[in-house]
């Protein structure tokens, strides 16, 4: 009996702790059930406050190679270059090609129509006509040729309806046209690219005597023509480069300047390249004198004052060359001259051995007289 009344204490202090556990349960659940639900605590990464000082800079742009050469046209002999599909220069287009940007002077109106335009020199020996067919865009392309300037004093020469042809070429060619436009303001807008994260600007214009007498010699502000830079301080070229200065990395400026035969620069191109880089151009380079200048740097920018001839029907000054420049973080850190001569046909050789370390110590000892440093 004992053991019967045992197992039912047993029993009973279960089921009393069993009603116990589920009243104290019931009470629980009513109190978590009234008691509002605890705050959600967000935290959040610390605020970083920035300043001038703190900012992280800018990682260093890659380097880039821009080279130049002078005037090109495909006159007489010159033309046959032209012929055959994927034809190009030689030897020496791999001055060009290998750079990261190429850039030439076209001396030609780019058609294969229209009449000569009335020349005002009063040498009749002096007027020429120079055009050259679309055609020779593709050329200077394959060529590793990137961009072409038409400002000078051939890129109207068939008037109105090669310079219609000439705009139609800027705008369907296989390489960027600067230094003519539609309208003036169209004339003096640079070409824009980026080249390894390097933004740069390439204007052009003509700042060479003015033979023509038509108005398209000069684009006005609602008339087609060249990007034209006559006067001693040109107000249309200062205001573009100081308008594409504060975006661009590097602003390069193509003319067309100086005095035929003359291998120093004259007070006028002194003056202007000194007005083009206190307005921010970083690199000026030019051609027309048909010979050679000097080359170097001019307080923050650097200035090649005349290329010479580079494809031309005539070797009366054979001594030519492309112009390579290092730009680091938007300077010219280096320069260096591939020096060539041109040949029977037009073409430009390079030069080898000591005729190459001949012409590069000429071409050097050029920067005296050009009032540039090293």
């Amino acid at each position: 009996m004992g053991e019967t009344e045992s197992h039912g204490g047993i029993d009973m202090r279960r089921k009393y702790i069993g009603w116990t556990a589920a009243a104290i349960g019931l009470l629980l659940t009513g109190c978590v059930a009234a008691a509002p639900a605890p705050p959600t605590v967000v935290v959040e990464e610390p605020a970083t406050v920035s300043s001038p000082e703190q900012d992280v800079p800018d990682p260093p742009s890659r380097p880039i190679t821009l080279a130049f050469a002078g005037d090109v046209h495909f006159q007489l002999q010159v033309a046959a270059l032209l012929e055959g599909h994927g034809s190009r220069l030689g030897p020496a287009r791999r001055a060009l090609a290998t750079a990261d940007v190429a850039m030439v002077n076209l001396e030609s109106a780019i058609t294969e129509r229209g009449e000569p335009d009335p020349k005002e020199l009063e040498d009749a020996w002096d007027r020429y006509w120079f055009r050259a067919p679309a055609s020779a865009l593709d050329f200077l392309a394959r060529s590793g040729v990137d961009v072409v300037s038409v400002a000078n004093n051939h890129g109207a020469d068939y008037g109105p309806r090669g310079l219609q042809d000439t705009l139609r070429a800027k705008e369907a060619g296989p390489l960027a046209l600067v230094g003519v436009g539609r309208d003036r303001r169209d004339a003096f807008t640079p070409h824009e690219m980026t080249v390894k994260g390097v933004d740069i600007a390439f204007l052009a214009a003509d700042a060479s005597p003015r033979e023509g007498a038509g108005s398209v010699w000069s684009a006005g502000p609602d008339t087609p023509g060249l990007a034209a830079a006559h006067q001693p301080r040109p107000a249309h070229l200062l205001r573009a480069v100081r308008a594409a200065d504060p975006d661009a990395d590097v602003v390069v400026v193509y003319l067309h300047w100086g005095e035929e035969l003359r291998p120093c620069p004259t007070s006028g191109q002194r003056s202007l390249a000194s007005a083009l880089v206190d307005a921010g151009a970083d690199v000026v380079v030019g051609s027309h004198a048909h010979v050679l200048l000097g080359a170097g740097r001019l307080r923050g920018g650097y200035v090649s004052y005349g290329l010479g001839n580079f494809v031309w029907y005539h070797t009366g000054q054979p001594d030519t060359g492309v112009l390579r420049l290092r730009i680091e973080d938007g300077e010219v850190v280096s320069d260096e001259l591939v020096p060539a001569r041109i040949g029977t046909w037009g073409e430009p050789w390079p030069v080898s051995g000591a005729d190459r370390a001949r012409a590069i110590a000429d071409w050097r000892s050029l920067r005296g007289c050009a009032g540039l440093a090293r």
